[in-house]
């Protein structure tokens, strides 16, 4: 193992140690926000700390092991050969164990999502077929003891659907799944076709994380121009005679807020700053809504045959992955529900990039 990566280990165990204190001061503790963030800290850096832990007395026991090598009686000197041999092979279990704790968190990782499916290519053949992607997720979800909602459905005359999405909740789904957007292509005979051809039709499936309702925008007072005016209009005598009103610029956005309700300028500020925050609170969802339509149209192309990351052909009864070239001959399993072979293989190779990009740095 690198240098870099045994300092890192050892800064995170002497961080741990700090949290271990900073977890038990009764002023930390009283501040549950800054109790919570610690508490998150630690339930990180614990996990990857006791690794590394088992990692260093594994490594003790090869370096007392290898003295006894050159002990005089042959029994002792082959106890420690042996001893030597496991101990070897446990470094490189916890050496990969190491890695994959050290590996960035996404952290949509644990939430539920919205999973849609739109047949593409192939009219009434794709729209079937994207039935079969539905139950299979479906399925899939089941017997994760995931739970599933239809949240829209367009169904066709034939029993298929042109789009159906569906919400998936439960621990660690989008871990699971993250990896399945983007064009299915499938090849069999449909019950229409009367000459016993093959034809090739694709649906799109888009992955989306559920992301959080935003119900408050925080506002740096550094970021907001205030100015104060003479009220106009109706009011009499008082109003025209204070700087009561109050406008309010956001800098970053230029949002510019104007209230002169009020007699007070206190209330009028108050009344300003509740409708910025309305109207930046907006500006997010907004954004939030933007963000998930680019994500949609990155995740699936544009639903060609052509763009496919996973075919499934019914004549050989074969379900191939492009992108990592997996190849399996369980069509009717997979369809069924039994997908776990092919979500653990791509997590697998994502994993095995990640290692491979951490190992070059």
């Amino acid at each position: 193992m690198k240098d870099s990566l045994i300092q890192k280990f050892e800064r995170m165990r002497d961080r741990l140690k700090e949290l271990d204190g900073l977890l038990a001061d009764p002023t930390i503790i009283a501040n549950q926000e800054r109790f919570r963030e610690l508490g998150k800290e630690y339930a990180e850096v614990g996990p990857v700390v006791h690794c590394y832990q088992e990692f260093e007395a594994n490594r003790r026991i090869i370096a007392s092991s290898t003295e006894l090598l050159h002990d005089t009686e042959p029994a002792i000197r082959a106890l420690a050969d042996e001893e030597i041999k496991e101990a070897k092979h446990r470094e490189a279990s916890l050496e990969e164990r190491l890695k994959l704790l050290l590996l960035p968190r996404d952290r949509a990782d644990s939430g539920n999502v919205f999973l849609e499916i739109r047949a593409g290519t192939g009219g009434d053949e794709a729209a079937l077929f994207a039935d079969d992607l539905l139950r299979m997720y479906i399925r899939y979800a089941e017997l994760s003891s995931w739970k599933t909602e239809i949240i829209s459905d367009n169904p066709n005359e034939l029993g298929g659907h042109k789009e159906v999405i569906v919400k998936i909740v439960g621990e660690g789904v989008y871990s699971r799944l993250k990896f399945e957007s983007g064009a299915h292509r499938v090849q069999r005979v449909p019950e229409t076709e009367s000459q016993g051809r093959i034809h090739t039709s694709a649906c799109t499936v888009a992955v989306l994380p559920e992301v959080d309702e935003i119900t408050d925008v925080p506002v740096d007072p550094g970021d907001l121009r205030i100015d104060t005016y003479r009220s106009s209009g109706a009011g009499g005598q008082h109003v025209n005679k204070t700087d009561s009103a109050i406008r309010i610029t956001h800098l970053p956005t230029g949002l510019v807020v104007e209230c002169q309700d009020e007699r007070s300028q206190h209330k009028n500020r108050a009344r300003a700053m509740s409708v910025l925050k309305a109207k930046l609170l907006a500006v997010e969802r907004q954004k939030q809504i933007a963000l998930q339509a680019q994500t949609r149209r990155n995740l699936v192309g544009s639903g060609d045959r052509s763009e496919r990351i996973r075919t499934y052909n019914f004549p050989q009864s074969r379900v191939t992955d492009h992108r990592i070239n997996l190849t399996l001959y369980k069509l009717e399993e997979i369809l069924n529900g039994g997908m776990e072979p092919v979500v653990e293989a791509l997590i697998q190779e994502h994993q095995a990039d990640l290692i491979a990009a951490m190992s070059e740095s």
